[in-house]
């Protein structure tokens, strides 16, 4: 019996799997000649950034977008220097992207470039505090994402620290003050430290090349490094690792890449999950949704990691419950 152009066309669209030509975006962008195209948008060094990307692509792929079968994806990096993103960013513009995904550290300054297309943001310090979104709820706008809780978990961070070095009264942080969101961490911890009874010093950072003087720089003693992550401090991990064992100094951090790098410990959210949420979002983006009414979410995985090779070598013993407690432990 034949089939009614109807019954065929709905037969078609059902073996697509809800594929892109069903939804507005990337009907849009079939019209235009193309596949739907997303600008993906990485701040940090790309040896860091590949194992997030791939989790990204992978759940894309889960949800029906195939890379150059179903949907485009070009790739971009600033490698730490933020100042590119904007470039980058008006470059999505002119290539007529249908979504940019970014890192919330190089958000805002991609939302200057563009009112318009849909942005994701994949871990942002604090999206409202910052100005990317009018609330966690009802973001506004053309941007919604991912907000990383981390000021939320500095003072657990701290707590950390002070178990695996019982005698630490004096604290050096390390910090981009060229990034909003590594300021906002900054002055959480000097406010948090305080109340513990810690005396702060802060070691100040805006390039590459200044990451070695502030070390240099550091005359008085301190027992311990707490490093603000955002893509100048990923990218100069190793550089920084090295400072601090020389030194002598017990690092924390918020992201596991520093602690597989040689650091001593980390306490934060698990960044591959959170690549994958946000391909989740990018898929309701391209399937009509609009970012200005998709809620901007917070991590539901954190990872404690412990690099027991640094611990022995600046000579520390970790604590036998902390290390029960570990996601990882690199020994």
């Amino acid at each position: 019996m034949l089939l009614s152009r109807h019954t065929r066309r709905r037969q078609f669209i059902t073996l697509l799997g809800g594929a892109a030509v069903a939804w507005p975006l990337a009907a849009r962008a079939q019209r235009a000649g193309k596949l739907p195209t997303i600008g993906l948008l990485g701040a940090s060094a790309a040896s860091v950034q590949l194992p997030w990307t791939a989790a990204f692509v992978q759940r894309l792929r889960e949800l029906g977008w195939i890379e150059d079968r179903t949907i485009e994806i070009k790739y971009r990096g600033t490698e730490g220097r933020n100042e590119r993103a904007g470039e980058i960013a008006a470059e999505f513009v002119r290539r007529k992207v249908d979504v940019i995904v970014t890192a919330g550290t190089t958000a805002a300054a991609v939302k200057e470039v563009t009112a318009l297309i849909p942005i994701v943001f994949t871990a942002a310090a604090d999206p409202v505090g910052t100005g990317l979104v009018a609330s966690l709820a009802r973001p506004g706008g053309n941007a919604t994402g991912l907000s990383i809780q981390l000021i939320d978990t500095v003072g657990k961070r701290l707590e950390l620290l002070r178990e695996i070095v019982p005698g630490v009264g004096r604290l050096a942080i390390l910090a981009n003050v060229g990034a909003s969101g590594a300021v906002l961490e900054l002055r959480d911890v000097q406010a948090k430290a305080k109340a513990l009874g810690l005396v702060t010093t802060t070691l100040e950072i805006q390039r590459n090349e200044d990451v070695a003087p502030v070390f240099a720089a550091l005359k008085e003693r301190v027992d311990a490094l707490y490093v603000c992550v955002d893509p100048l401090t990923i990218t100069n991990r190793n550089r920084i690792n090295i400072l601090a064992l020389g030194a002598r100094l017990p690092t924390i951090y918020s992201l596991r890449e520093f602690v597989e790098a040689g650091a001593l410990v980390s306490y934060g959210p698990n960044f591959p999950a959170l690549y994958r949420r946000a391909a989740e979002l990018v898929d309701k983006i391209l399937r009509g949704e609009k970012p200005s009414e998709i809620p901007v979410e917070q991590p539901t995985r954190f990872d404690l990691v412990v690099n027991l090779v640094t611990a022995q070598a600046l000579g520390l013993e970790v604590p036998p419950t902390l290390l029960a407690r570990a996601d990882e432990v690199i020994e």
